[in-house]
Order: C-alpha cells, then structure tokens, then sequence
C-alpha cells in the first residue's frame, strides 16, 4: 500500500480582474502550500475496478474528484500501457468542504502523482498538470507542488519564495459555493494587475518575500461577498483580526492569519471559540507530496 498526504493552500492575495469570454475569471493569486491536510491510501486490486472510500464525505463515487483523477490517468495512458492494474483508494478527509484550502484538488491531484508512481506510468509532471486542469482549475499548483504566483485562470505559475511563518486557520460551520460566488453580479472583478517585480519591490530577489511585502498586497476579492451572504465567515475573520490581519482564502469558508512561530500560532489557536474548528499549520515552498515521493523514488 502507498500511503501520500494531500496538502492544503492558501491564497495569500487573491485579484480578479475580469471575465474572460468562456465565463472563467482572469484572476492574479498567490498560492501558498502547507505542511497540513488530507492523506490518500493507494492498495492495488487485481480486478482492474478503481474504486475509493471516501469515509463520511457524501459524495457519489462517479462525482468523486479523487475517482475522477484515476479515471482520467487511466483513460490517457490505456492506448500505450495495455491492460492496468486497479487500485482501491481510502480517502482521510481533515480539511472541511467547501473550505477554498483546496482539499478536492489536492486529493485530485495526490492521485495523479501516487498512480503515475504506483502504475510506473513516468508521465512529466506538465502532462499530469494539464490532465488535472481539465477537472479543476487548482489542481495544477497541487501537481507542480510549488508554493507559486499564478496568473491567468490560476494555471500560468511561477515558484516563489516565501519566508517561514505559521498560520491559524479557522473554519466556520458553513460552506461557500464558488459557483454561486463567481456568478454573483455583486462580485468586484475589476482589480488592477500587479506585477512579481511590484511585489518584489525593494526586496532581495535571492531572499524568501518577507510579510512586510505580502501584507501591502494582502487580500481577497472574494471577501467581502462571501461576508455578506455567510456572516459566519465575518464573525471568525473578525475574531482572528485580534491577533494580526486576517483574509478569506480562495473562495471558501476559511479564513486564516500569519504567526512568526508555531508558539504563537498555539496560543491563539487555543482561545479558539468551540462553535469553529481550526488548525494550524507552516507554510512550505515544496509540497510533502512531491517530498515524500521523491524519498520514495530514491529508494528504489
């Protein structure tokens, strides 16, 4: 059995900038990894069935993006790998639905990368990035493994360096759907772009960006919507505000502050009100998905 984690992300900024005419948004985001999220168990079946357990999420298997991902490897690597092995896939769910960390892409993705390896498909990662766009525009960042500047609909990525810092998360006891966040007419979608170069203004290029940096151009688009419709994001926003600044990520229900130690972030983490779960987390330049199966690949 191959056991893999799939982590989550944040976006530390997050712009929209328009509409583009197939009805996605052209947005500019930084992507940040974490040490922290979900795990994936992969046991071959001799049946060739794929099939998953997802444990209490209760989603029908063919709507599955974990199911979806092995689907889709399969399918494009059939005409020239012959006759496949099945796998049976054990999902362990603790990043919450709907949170905007990623946990369905990155599960996608985590699967992409453990059945190239478990199947010894040796396809690039390129070729498994595209494959996962087709199921979700976050998967890619979570196939590349990088902490990450994107642009575009998110997949025009450039690695970034980011200093050390520890984050609180906090979920509240909703979730956001970005369908009915990104089709809202009430959504602001005329930010101005910025540049790597602006964000790096003054700041050394070979140093990690420091938060002095990250805080000028900290925030989210998304914000102050999803607020108005779920007050309950509003509230735990307000309430981690007390620490240092807070933001919404991605388009979800979390939200989350920067901690200069895991002490700090521990502290606070345990005021935390009963009625919202959290957790905490470091950010990381490479994901614990391409670290792990780079130990893997060495071994062998």
């Amino acid at each position: 059995m191959l056991t893999l984690p799939a982590p989550a992300k944040l976006n530390l900024i997050l712009r929209i900038l328009g509409r583009r005419p197939d009805g996605y948004h052209e947005l500019q985001t930084l992507f940040q990894i974490l040490d922290y999220g979900d795990s994936l168990d992969f046991s071959p079946r001799s049946d060739g069935i794929i099939s998953v357990e997802a444990g209490a999420l209760d989603i029908p298997e063919e709507d599955n993006l974990v199911y979806r991902a092995a689907q889709r490897l399969r399918q494009s690597i059939q005409w020239q790998a012959g006759s496949l092995p099945g796998v049976h896939i054990r999902l362990s769910k603790k990043l919450p639905h709907g949170g905007g960390i990623g946990g369905g892409s990155s599960d996608a993705a985590t699967t992409l990368l453990g059945l190239n390896h478990l199947w010894q498909c040796n396809l690039p990662i390129e070729t498994l990035a595209e494959l996962g766009r087709g199921l979700g525009a976050d998967i890619p960042v979570f196939v590349r493994g990088r902490t990450a500047w994107a642009e575009g609909v998110g997949e025009e990525l450039t690695p970034l360096s980011i200093e050390n810092r520890h984050y609180l998360v906090v979920a509240p006891d909703c979730q956001v759907s970005t369908a009915k966040i990104f089709s809202d007419s009430r959504l602001t979608r005329d930010s101005v772009a910025i540049t790597l170069a602006a964000l790096r203004e003054g700041h050394p290029t070979e140093k990690p960006l420091g938060s002095d940096r990250l805080e000028t151009f900290s925030g989210n688009d998304c914000q102050a919507l999803v607020e108005s419709l779920y007050p309950e994001v509003r509230d735990a926003r307000e309430w981690l505000q007390q620490f240092a600044p807070a933001h919404l990520t991605g388009t979800g229900s979390c939200v989350f502050t920067a901690f200069p130690s895991a002490q700090a972030a521990r502290s606070a983490l345990a005021r935390l009100p009963r009625k919202w779960q959290g957790f905490i987390a470091a950010g990381v330049q490479v994901s614990p998905v391409h670290r792990q199966l780079a130990k893997l690949t060495s071994s062998d």
